[in-house]
């Protein structure tokens, strides 16, 4: 009888261990798995804000639609002015760089020619996956939340916006319920954005 109180005693004691360790295991696994999501989701987000920039410089505005924000990078191009020739040193040694490049413009010695320079190629490494931007890592097909406005500044100026967002349940989506709902206690927003359609922000992302 005694032997097995013991050995019950002893079970119960390696239970509670046991679990004492999962308890404590558990948000520190939470932690890393949110740290290697979190990094995917804010490259994402940031490759969101470069390529909306350049959709701006091109159309004067952000775009709210992630087929013509793909289509954009995909197929458009930047307009690029290339000198074609040689300044002279002696030129730019008596001139300056500047007043050298127009007295050689004015002599016929180079000329000016603009070109197309593809946007995917040059905003994007090789092979990028643009047609993947619009999906949310570890998301399971979900997208991002996209969308642009104008918003009026303190000083009645008008300027052009856009955010892009994804929620923590979608971005930890099988992790635990409870840890994410404490990690959205108290925010402002419950996850991962860049810019924001109620405020200028200059486009930051709200891990910056």
């Amino acid at each position: 009888m005694k032997t097995g109180i013991q050995i019950g005693l002893a079970l119960l004691i390696v239970i509670l261990a046991f679990a004492l360790f999962r308890s404590i295991q558990k948000p520190i696994k939470f932690e890393k798995e949110k740290a290697i999501r979190y990094d995917a989701v804010i490259q994402n987000l940031k490759d969101i804000r470069t390529a909306q920039i350049a959709f701006k410089d091109v159309n004067n505005r952000y775009t709210g639609d992630f087929d013509t924000l793909i289509n954009f990078i995909k197929y458009d191009s930047f307009p690029m002015i290339k000198a074609i020739g040689r300044i002279p040193d002696e030129l730019v040694d008596s001139l300056g760089v500047k007043k050298a490049e127009i007295e050689a413009l004015r002599r016929g010695l180079i000329s000016r020619d603009t070109v197309k320079i593809g946007i995917l190629d040059s905003l994007f490494a090789k092979h990028y996956p643009i047609d993947s931007i619009r999906y949310i890592p570890y998301g399971n097909g979900a997208e991002f939340k996209l969308g642009a406005g104008v918003v009026e500044t303190g000083s009645k100026v008008k300027v052009q916006v856009f955010e892009a967002s994804a929620e923590n349940f979608v971005i930890l989506n099988g992790l635990d319920r409870q840890l994410i709902i404490n990690l959205n206690d108290g925010k402002d927003f419950p996850g991962l954005k860049v810019g924001s359609l109620v405020e200028a922000t200059n486009n930051a992302g709200n891990w910056e």
